[in-house]
């Protein structure tokens, strides 16, 4: 029997079966559009049809949180497992923890002058949450940004069970994955109580179960980035973020306190896309940055030559006597 965490309630909507009878209709209208067609051209127009409808079903029922599809369609052991965005939503500052070195704290002792990423894992995990570490930090070492100095890291265990030294044990070894001077005090591995990590779990969107017949957590996996002042800027899935994305989340986060000016041209080419979880190219400002740089190119051409032809000594037709 699994027990599930109280706090871990879906609210995401099925938008999916009642796609069925859509589905249903518009392959019957495109069969009769088709009739004059050999049967193998209709039979491949049906499911080239059939595969569109069902994927933008599926896409549409995955638009509120692509790491949760509705509940309804859930296996029964993953029925309260996923992530809901809850974008611009405030971490609790006065939640209470215990870090690597058994010091008590509270999160919001960790906000106020940078950005942060907030990754939920647990240290006795023996599969999803070590390839999460691991592409976090391998993630981390592609992008110049160092911990501790543009940017911290909140390593936080959804185990109650855990111990200080069990995040001592986990921080020693990631720090020396990372291998950069100063992320000692920029990246903190924290334990709690149930109280604590439930309230933190529910306030980011966090959803996850308990299996006592394996006696590990059924869960999935991403990466939140935090503005300064703790408040849930951006989401990133999976095991493996891709360096470009994690820069400009963070650069956002941090309204322009850190990056250059380049990353303010990125950001304004690039859009952040809830549904996908990553940043995608917006075609009409790199149209019109493109066009802005076109004009700027030809008018700095135009005027040198311009001045060229005004400095340089006119040159009249010298006549030969003859």
């Amino acid at each position: 029997m699994i027990r599930r965490n109280h706090n871990s309630v879906s609210t995401t909507r099925n938008f999916g079966f009642h796609k069925g009878v859509i589905l249903s209709a518009a392959v019957f209208q495109a069969e009769r559009r088709i009739s004059g067609a050999t049967d193998l051209a209709r039979a491949i127009a049906l499911i080239v049809l059939s595969w569109a409808l069902a994927g933008s079903a599926f896409g549409q029922a995955m638009t509120k949180s692509i790491m949760s599809p509705p509940a309804n369609v859930r296996p029964p052991y993953l029925q309260n497992v996923g992530i809901e965005q809850h974008l611009d939503a405030q971490v609790p500052p006065d939640l209470a923890f215990t870090d690597d070195s058994g010091r008590p704290v509270q999160l919001g002792d960790y906000f106020g002058s940078k950005p942060m990423v907030l990754h939920l894992v647990y240290y006795n995990c023996t599969m999803l949450c070590g390839e999460a570490l691991a592409g976090l930090t391998g993630t981390m070492k592609l992008v110049k940004f160092d911990v501790g100095k543009e940017f911290d890291v909140i390593t936080v265990s959804f185990n109650p069970r855990e111990t200080p030294d069990m995040a001592a044990a986990k921080k020693k070894d990631y720090l020396h994955r990372y291998g950069r001077p100063g992320a000692d005090s920029g990246w903190h591995f924290l334990t709690g109580s149930a109280d604590s990590i439930n309230a933190l779990t529910k306030a980011v969107g966090f959803q996850y179960q308990y299996d006592p017949k394996s006696n590990q957590y059924a869960h999935a996996t991403a990466i939140m980035v935090l503005t300064p002042q703790g408040r849930i800027s951006r989401y990133f899935y999976g095991v493996d973020y891709p360096p470009k994305d994690l820069r400009m989340g963070l650069v956002e986060a941090s309204q322009g306190k850190i990056g250059n000016a380049v990353d303010q041209v990125l950001l304004y080419c690039y859009h952040y896309d809830p549904a996908t979880g990553k940043y995608g190219a917006i075609v009409n400002n790199i149209l019109r940055l493109g066009a802005g740089l076109t004009v700027l190119i030809l008018g700095i051409f135009l005027f040198v030559m311009f001045r060229l032809e005004r400095t340089l000594p006119s040159r009249t037709p010298r006549i030969n006597p003859t």
